[in-house]
């Protein structure tokens, strides 16, 4: 059989990939078999693959892959997210770049463009996944607004304020002036900015020159404050209590007040309220029963209530207002100041505090089983150390604001009456109904009831994704809910821990009163080199198609995994894709070394091969039961490296060495048998990590019958190991590299035989046919006396020697061996001096103690070999 003597990623990766299609092999329907179930995290329909999807979705297939050939009947379940603000925000752009503003739009009309710009560009994102093997069963592909899926939000809803967990209330949210949407508490990122603080001072009314001096970082909120506070215990101020106050520019008198939440200690003691653009001034606010004044639009520029820069932006407001307090001397001083603001984590833009009407769900009920099967272990976080921040997390939980200003999405399914009434329900229609009995007017049409206009939080949708892409909310006892929930594993990150991960298993609790998940495997964040966050805008982050290109699909997936620990962020380098593609290139040497041997029938399997035969089943059971215990810890990077040193070290670099027939001369029959069933074991094992490749060479190795393929094959399982015998190998090889290290040094050619004594027990005795092979030995002696004229090497307490004859100056071996062990003369004595000092060894950890002991004790077996070997040449 010719084998290209390249390996060619690209026409062997779409080969396979339409025959894995054609044959149905993603496809899961219910059987009898024990399901294995993992559902997809949506990506944005807006979205395009990034490194993070990679190492995501690579990780999601070695699972699925792997319980595929451990007989499970695997369902990998694939879908994306309708991600409300993204898409909102790319199909608003869209329409600006063809002149039409959002604003001259119905609703109706909006979606029409939304829904085409989802059709053009929704999807990519899935297809791209094929590019890297992802075994999804396609034809179940998910859409969070597909009708089965918005059908099933809008009935949680129902369910939910019928239930009275959710409730419309005004309160203080986080506004985003460039999506025009309130995020909840999730949604906001904190970062720390270089800011300014302000120190403002408001004249006391009624006085002639008395003030009261403030710090702010925001001056251009002073136009909303309703009053000036300080502590009740704060001496310095109590003489302006019951007092009132000027608010600089606009001479807003307002209320000097007391209350304990002000820290003394920060700025001046003194608090401006704002009771509509800050939550402590609110919560303040209502204690005290204060004005609440709105000065800013939803875009962030400021409204008529501020009476001063009316319709400019906050920013280039906060700019003007420094300038025009200045001039009016209200401005004491302004210092450098660091704080936390919060942003928008989809549009970046800073939050606005702002009081709005908004739907809530209660959390605190919702959140306890949540928090108990995760610190019972009932859901398993791998690594536990998230358990902390989860924890955090739950016993802080607040209520979920779950209104978008948005159109994009499931339309809330709430409908107001001309008398304020308020009916949740499916449709108009049931609305109307419903409206007729509560009000007991027969007469009410559907044009008197107005439906909600916002739309459902993106998360709202995705909290349901386990259960909802088995229509379990719909149809709660179906055959496919029934029997793929709970799901087995859940593959995210952890920054998504709560918007995500604790919602799901509150729904699942709610909806099937059972866990939506029973391990939760979590991402690091891919890094480059520097330990920046792979971005856009910083221009780090590869695109994964480039590198698929470059180095093959396996390639990539194996350089993605070799370095990515659970919990730990991944420091991606190029080079670890070379170091995949070049693990590609080492299988693909070896299938071409072992194809093109020639088998002589009659020819009897020698002593050294059946012994390697022997050995290597014990490496790879040995192995083998280390990567399944690597894979039951969810240890994937480690279980990769296991299956890499078996492969390359074990397999290519030893058992074929000793087993390759000479050149030009043919292989015995048990012999390539054996290893080309080694060969296929190796690469069913390999499959999950590197699907592509490994079934173009399972396919090669030997002739397999139509619709066979290595992904639906049995995975093998790790038998009883027989360790003298690998610790006999362990032996062996030391001695055959101590063999080729002698003939280094002394200059001895690799072709020439030489003879090996050996002096002591010999462990690796049962192995001498590998050492006398790979050694190219003319024989094996074992001695009592030391021979003369040799040089020699010492394992454990077993010294070897190979007599030098005429090979080398037997002088300057001498002096070279002199030499030597003054050195090592020297080097003992330096570890015996630390040894000797009390205080190192007292104070020392014991490991480094032990490290020194060690290194004397190896010193002086040195010490005893190179006199023996200068002795040998006198």
């Amino acid at each position: 059989m010719e084998i290209p003597a390249k390996y060619s990623p690209s026409g062997i990766e779409e080969k396979w990939y339409k025959y894995w299609l054609n044959n149905n092999y993603f496809r899961s329907v219910p059987d009898n078999r024990e399901p294995y179930t993992i559902v997809i995290p949506p990506p944005n329909v807006t979205g395009v693959l990034h490194m993070g999807h990679m190492l995501n979705n690579t990780i999601q297939d070695v699972l699925v892959r792997r319980a595929r050939m451990q007989g499970k009947n695997a369902c990998w379940l694939p879908g994306t997210d309708h991600a409300s603000i993204a898409t909102e925000a790319k199909v608003v752009a869209k329409l600006k770049e063809e002149g039409i503003e959002k604003s001259s739009l119905t609703r109706e009309e909006f979606l029409a463009h939304a829904w085409e710009w989802k059709e053009k560009h929704g999807g990519i994102i899935l297809e791209q996944l094929k590019k890297l093997g992802a075994s999804c069963d396609w034809e179940r592909t998910k859409f969070t607004m597909d009708e089965s899926m918005y059908d099933s939000v809008i009935e949680v809803f129902i369910d939910l304020y019928n239930k009275g967990l959710i409730y419309r209330g005004v309160r203080m949210v986080n506004w985003d002036p460039s999506a025009l949407t309130a995020l909840s508490d999730e949604e906001v990122v904190y970062k720390e900015v270089s800011s300014k603080l302000y120190y403002i001072r408001y004249k006391v009314e009624g006085t002639a020159d008395e003030w009261v001096t403030i710090a702010t970082t925001r001056p251009e909120t002073i136009l909303g404050d309703t009053a000036v506070c300080f502590h009740p215990e704060d001496q310095r101020f109590s003489h302006l209590s019951g007092k009132r106050v000027l608010v600089p520019l606009i001479h807003r008198s307002i209320p000097m007040i007391e209350d304990e939440y002000v820290d003394r200690e920060f700025g001046t003691g003194c608090l401006k309220i704002t009771p509509a653009h800050d939550i402590n001034d609110y919560n303040i606010g209502l204690k005290h029963n204060l004005e609440s004044i709105d000065i800013f639009n939803d875009n962030g520029t400021l409204n008529e209530k501020a009476l001063l820069y009316i319709g400019q932006d906050r920013f280039l407001v906060r700019e003007k207002i420094v300038d025009d307090l200045k001039n009016h001397g209200h401005i004491l001083k302004i210092d450098d100041y660091k704080n936390n603001v919060g942003f928008s984590e989809r549009t970046d833009a800073a939050i606005e505090p702002k009081l709005s009407v908004q739907w809530f769900l209660k959390m605190e009920e919702l959140a306890k089983p949540a928090l108990a099967s995760v610190m019972n272990d009932v859901v398993k976080f791998h690594p536990e150390k998230f358990k902390n921040t989860y924890r955090h997390w739950m016993e802080n939980v607040r209520d979920w604001c779950i209104s978008r200003q948005l159109w994009w999405g499931q339309r809330i399914p709430a409908y107001y009456l001309p008398t304020g009434e308020i009916i949740v329900a499916k449709s108009a229609e049931e609305a109307l109904v419903k409206a007729k009995v509560l009000t007991g007017n027969a007469a009410l049409l559907l044009k008197d009831l107005r439906q909600d206009e916002d739309v459902l939080d993106t998360w709202f949708s995705s909290w349901l994704w386990p259960i909802s892409v088995f229509d379990g909310i719909r149809n709660p006892g179906n055959p496919d809910i029934k029997y793929y929930y709970p799901t087995n594993d859940l593959v995210t990150a952890p920054e998504i821990l709560f918007f995500w991960v604790a919602r799901m298993i509150m729904a699942g609790y709610e909806y099937q009163q059972e866990i939506p998940f029973r391990n939760v495997y979590l991402t690091g964040i891919v890094r480059d080199k520097l330990g920046r966050k792979m971005s856009k805008s910083l221009g780090n982050s590869p695109d994964p198609l480039a590198l698929i290109e470059k180095y093959g699909a396996d390639g990539v997936r194996v350089g993605m995994l070799l370095t990515s620990p659970a919990g730990n962020d991944l420091p991606f380098d190029e080079s670890l894709c070379e170091q995949g593609r070049n693990f590609s290139n080492k299988i693909w040497n070896a299938l071409r070394l072992v194809k093109g041997w020639t088998v002589d029938e009659n020819l009897a399997q020698p002593a050294h091969a059946s012994a390697a035969a022997l050995w290597f089943e014990a490496r790879f059971n040995e192995s083998l039961a280390q990567i399944e215990d690597n894979f039951n810890k969810y240890r994937l990077s480690e279980a990769l490296m296991a299956s890499y040193k078996l492969v390359w070290d074990d397999f290519c670099s030893w058992y074929l060495e000793i087993v390759k027939p000479a050149f030009q001369q043919p292989v015995d029959k048990t012999t390539l048998e054996a290893t080309i069933g080694f060969f296929g074991r190796l690469m069913q094992m390999l499959h999950p990590f590197m699907p592509f490749i490994t079934e173009e060479i399972w396919q090669l190795l030997t002739e397999r019958k139509a619709g066979e393929s290595i992904m639906v094959s049995a995975m093998p399982v790790s038998a009883k190991a027989d360790s003298e015998l690998l610790m006999a190998f362990d032996h062996a090889s030391a001695a055959i590299i101590g063999i080729r290290n002698v003939r280094k040094e002394k200059n001895l050619p690799l072709k020439d035989k030489v003879e090996l004594k050996v002096r002591g027990e010999n462990p690796a005795s049962i192995l001498d046919e590998i050492v006398i092979k790979l050694g190219n030995l003319s024989e094996i002696k074992y001695v009592d006396e030391k021979p003369l004229a040799s040089a020699g090497f010492m394992i454990k307490s077993t010294e070897y020697y190979i007599p030098l004859g005429d090979a080398v100056d037997i002088e300057s071996e001498r002096e070279k061996l002199k030499k030597e062990l003054d050195y090592m003369l020297g080097f003992l004595e330096s570890v015996d001096k630390k040894l000797r000092n009390e205080r190192f060894v007292a104070n020392a950890k014991p490991e480094i103690v032990e490290n020194e002991q060690r290194k004397r004790s190896d010193a002086l077996s040195k010490i005893e070999l190179l006199r023996n070997a200068i002795k040998s040449l006198s």
